[in-house]
C-alpha cells in the first residue's frame, strides 16, 4: 500500500512537472545571480512554470526578446534607441534591483595604498596615458587592464559615465572578459589588475577603490551618492507573456527583493 502510494505521488510530480510552461531568461551576467537564485525557488513553489536562465550579455539578451527567442532579458542597462528604432518601441522594462558599477583592484594594489581614483585617471589607465602603477601612488609594477566584452551592459554603462562616450577607444585594455564572474576571476589571479564590475562580485580578493572620492557601499549606492549606480531590468518584448509576468512579479514583490539583497543587490 505504501509503495502504490508512493508511486501516485511520483507520477504526480512528474505530471506537475511534465505539464509546467518554460519561461526563458537570458542577458545580464551582473542580473544572472539574482534571476537564478530567485528562479530555483520560485519553481518549486508552483508547478505551472518552470523558469530557465543563461547568461550571454544585456545586448544580446535584448536582441533575443525582440527576435522572440526569449521571454525575458536581463539588462544592466535601460533600452537604447538604437535598439528602439532597430526593433521598434514595444519593449517593457521592470525593476529588479539596483546596482554599482566598482572599480576594482588587486588586494596587493589596494594594501599598496591606491584606494581611490579620479574620473581622469580611469581614463589615462584605458587609454593607456598611465601604464604604471607608481603613477598613481602605488608600487612599481605595470597596469593590468580588464574591460568587458562587445554587447555587454555594464561596459556600455562604464564607456559612457566614465570614459564619456559608449562606443570609447580603449587602447590601454589587456584582456576582454566574458562576464563579472571572468573579471573577478582575473584581478584575484593577479597582483596588478583593475578592471569593474558589479557590486555584488566583490570580495574574494577584489577590493573596490573609491571614485570621485566615494565609496561604493551599500548605503552610498542606495543613497545615490555613489555616482555609479544604476538599475537592473527584467525587460520584455511587449507585454509579458502569463509565465513571464508571474515571475517578474515573484522578483519585484517582498520575496524576490529580499533574494535580491541576499545576492548583494539594493532592492528597488
Amino acid at each position: 500500500m505504501a509503495f502504490l502510494l508512493l508511486a501516485l505521488m511520483s507520477i504526480s510530480i512528474f505530471l506537475c512537472s511534465a505539464s509546467a510552461k518554460e519561461v526563458t531568461v537570458s542577458g545580464s551576467s551582473t542580473v544572472m545571480p539574482l534571476a537564478e537564485a530567485a528562479a530555483e525557488i520560485f519553481n518549486v513553489r508552483q508547478h505551472d512554470w518552470v523558469v530557465s536562465v543563461t547568461a550571454g550579455g544585456t545586448g544580446a539578451g535584448i536582441t533575443g526578446i525582440a527576435e522572440r527567442k526569449f521571454d525575458i532579458a536581463m539588462a544592466s542597462r535601460e533600452i537604447t534607441a538604437a535598439e528602439k528604432k532597430r526593433y521598434g518601441d514595444d519593449f517593457r522594462e521592470f525593476k529588479v534591483g539596483i546596482d554599482g558599477i566598482c572599480l576594482a583592484v588587486s588586494e596587493k594594489i589596494y594594501q599598496a595604498n591606491v584606494t581611490g581614483l579620479s574620473q581622469e585617471q580611469v581614463q589615462k589607465i584605458y587609454s593607456g596615458k598611465i601604464t604604471n602603477w607608481k603613477d598613481l601612488g602605488g608600487p612599481d609594477e605595470d597596469i593590468y587592464v580588464i574591460s568587458r566584452e562587445e554587447g555587454s551592459g555594464t561596459r556600455d554603462a562604464f564607456n559612457e559615465e566614465v570614459l564619456g562616450c559608449k562606443e570609447a577607444d580603449t587602447p590601454g585594455v589587456d584582456t576582454f572578459a566574458q562576464g563579472s564572474a571572468e573579471v573577478k576571476t582575473d584581478i584575484s589571479a593577479s597582483d596588478r589588475a583593475i578592471g569593474y564590475l558589479g557590486f555584488n562580485y566583490l570580495g574574494g580578493g577584489v577590493r573596490a577603490v573609491a571614485f570621485e572620492g566615494v565609496t561604493p557601499s551599500y548605503d552610498n549606492i542606495k543613497l545615490d551618492l555613489y555616482r555609479l549606480h544604476r538599475h537592473l531590468y527584467f525587460d520584455t518584448f511587449g507585454e509579458p507573456t502569463p509565465g513571464a509576468r508571474a515571475f517578474i512579479e515573484f522578483v519585484q514583490g517582498s520575496e524576490g527583493q529580499k533574494i535580491a539583497k541576499e545576492q548583494g543587490f539594493i532592492p528597488v
